[in-house]
């Protein structure tokens, strides 16, 4: 099979880890890519908000699968102009990706097929959500309702920071994606990430992952796209997961096919873990960013072919295996992430740190002069697995002591929930 994969971060690099060890592939391009996939993949420039371009490519190359990445994309309905033309492609529709481009849309699904989730209100003007926000009081949660790069969610302690929150979403902090605003009851618990693939009527649980979206140790400061994570996330027990799949997410696969957008793709579903079950935080429709990475290293299945089941709508017949070793990847960010990062600093030591068995996906990588160097705010996810999240953790942040980047940074904590369980079970 001929595959091109649409992207550039640690996600696809991660996919492109896992599809180039398929039996099946014959050639993998991918678009812009990065030096990191650049080791598995031709490197293919082409403008993804260029559908018509992506798909003379594709005909050209004889392409049998497009794998869309990110959710931009999506979002602006890819999926649906390949398919028009012929061309094969795992994603969903532009419809059904209002999952993730409109939380408020989400929220609607939730509260009409009576899925769990946070109490809501949706607010197009300053005024109205104000008075909301005072009615209700803090702690409570404030999200753009588009998309925004991982950063339009503010979980507010205060009414200050709850209504400074808001004056930034409608000054257009966010752009468009803040024209609207979701407001969204806090809730307490564990946070886990569960996901599923997807052919439109069946949803086959495809693993769990826990993230660290805080910027600093002890989950501290702003938040970010995602700071490192693990897999498997222990909260969700055999119970847990029967209960997401059947409060939630078999709920919104009939709701979409009800409301004649059929779910195509990943789903990803990000989850509070609260005294009362399983609650949606929010949906999004594509792997996770660092989520995939841990998921791609504990999969025993060849991706190419769940991916095609997927697409061909033949997953009822389908299953997928997970190594029993947990995985475990640290995000290395450049200095001034999650605001401005500084790009251009040299990166050395990666053969050096690859080689105690952990993987090293580029985010934010570029050539420059021959050199590696940092192009973006999250540009390494150092990821390994082993026996135990412990084992998996020791053995990434032994990877990073081989890395040579002082204008770099890490939090030094990834997994500690799932350690600190380990220990008290030890």
């Amino acid at each position: 099979m001929n595959v091109l994969l649409l992207g550039s971060g640690g996600r696809e690099h991660a996919l492109a880890w896992k599809i180039a060890a398929s039996p099946l592939l014959t050639k993998l391009y991918a678009s812009p890519g990065n030096p990191g996939i650049g080791s598995v993949a031709e490197l293919v420039k082409l403008d993804m908000s260029d559908h018509s371009a992506v798909a003379a490519f594709s005909r050209e190359k004889k392409i049998d699968l497009v794998v869309v990445g990110p959710e931009g994309p999506l979002v602006a309905g890819i999926a649906d102009d390949l398919r028009a033309w012929g061309i094969r492609v795992f994603g969903p529709s532009k419809a059904a990706a209002r999952l993730e481009g409109s939380k408020g849309f989400t929220k609607d699904l939730c509260a009409k097929f009576n899925i769990p989730t946070a109490a809501y209100g949706r607010f197009g003007d300053l005024a109205s959500a104000k008075a909301y926000v005072e009615k209700t009081g803090a702690p409570i949660v404030i999200k753009a309702d588009g998309l925004a790069a991982g950063k339009g969610v503010t979980i507010a302690m205060t009414l200050e920071e709850a209504l400074a929150a808001l004056e930034a979403c409608f000054e257009g902090a966010f752009g468009t994606a803040g024209a609207e605003v979701v407001v969204e009851e806090y809730l307490t618990g564990e946070e886990a990430s569960f996901f599923c693939l997807c052919d439109g009527a069946t949803a086959l649980p495809f693993g769990t992952a826990q993230d660290h979206k805080r910027v600093g140790d002890g989950d501290t400061g702003p938040n970010t796209g995602g700071m490192g994570a693990y897999s498997p996330a222990p909260v969700m027990t055999a119970e847990m997961t029967e209960r997401t799949m059947r409060e939630i997410i078999e709920p919104t696969m009939r709701g979409m096919a009800n409301l004649g957008a059929p779910f195509a793709g990943i789903l990803f579903a990000g989850l509070m873990i609260t005294d009362s079950g399983p609650k949606l935080i929010e949906y999004n429709t594509r792997f996770g960013d660092p989520e995939c990475q841990v998921l791609m290293m504990r999969l025993k299945d060849d991706l190419l072919v769940l991916l095609n089941a997927a697409v061909d709508g033949q997953l009822a017949h389908m299953s997928a295996r997970w190594s029993d070793e947990a995985a475990l990847t640290v995000v290395m960010a450049a200095r001034g992430y999650p605001g401005t990062p500084e790009k251009g600093s040299v990166i050395r030591g990666l053969d050096e740190a690859a080689g105690g068995g952990a993987e090293i996906f580029h985010a934010g990588t570029a050539i420059n002069g021959g050199a590696l160097v940092a192009n973006g705010g999250r540009v390494l996810n150092v990821t390994a697995t082993g026996a135990t999240v412990g084992e998996a953790q020791r053995r990434a942040y032994a990877a990073i002591d081989h890395i040579d980047w002082p204008q770099g940074f890490f939090r030094h904590d990834i997994g500690w929930r799932a350690v600190e369980r380990e220990k008290a079970g030890a």
